[in-house]
């Protein structure tokens, strides 16, 4: 496993559409677990391949409930709503309030090549579909209704 550097706000890797992957390799293993290892290391609860820089269609997300490796993830379906504070690992110092959906089920491969379909609610699905995004070039800003600087959450935070 290695490191990789996080590409952050203004790359304009971060604004385009990612690929799918086509054939599960050793390079797209070895960058799973290069995504893993630079999410870990960045205290992020997940992390898109176009964050650091590859144009495919993979996320790696850990909410707590252990590792997700997807491969090209697709949203089936998803209902309700919840309105919450997302960061990102790519915009360091702010944060943003952000409507997603409440459940979402999700289709993906995993890294032995079987489609896995899960269900997802709360966290997990705004998880899901924070990641997702960065898949097509959309940043959380994007979407953010509010958004705070670190001042200001921790002003919040003592308050």
């Amino acid at each position: 496993m290695a490191y990789r550097q996080i590409r952050k706000d203004g790359d304009e890797v971060l604004r385009k559409i990612s690929r799918p992957v086509d054939t599960i390799d050793k390079k797209i293993l070895s960058l799973l677990e290069d995504m893993a290892d630079t999410m870990y290391r960045a205290d992020g609860v997940g992390l898109a391949a176009p964050q650091i820089g590859v144009l495919k269609r993979m996320v790696v997300i850990d909410v707590g409930e252990g590792l997700y490796e997807m491969i090209n993830p697709v949203i089936l379906e998803q209902s309700g709503e919840q309105d919450g504070m997302e960061g990102c690992l790519s915009i360091p110092g702010i944060s943003g309030k952000v409507v997603r959906p409440m459940n979402v089920t999700l289709k993906y491969t995993d890294r032995n090549g079987e489609s896995i379909t899960i269900e997802a609610t709360e966290f997990f699905a705004r998880a899901i579909c924070h990641e997702l995004d960065h898949l097509d070039g959309i940043l959380y800003k994007d979407k953010a209704h509010k958004m705070y600087t670190a001042k200001e959450l921790e002003e919040m935070q003592e308050d």
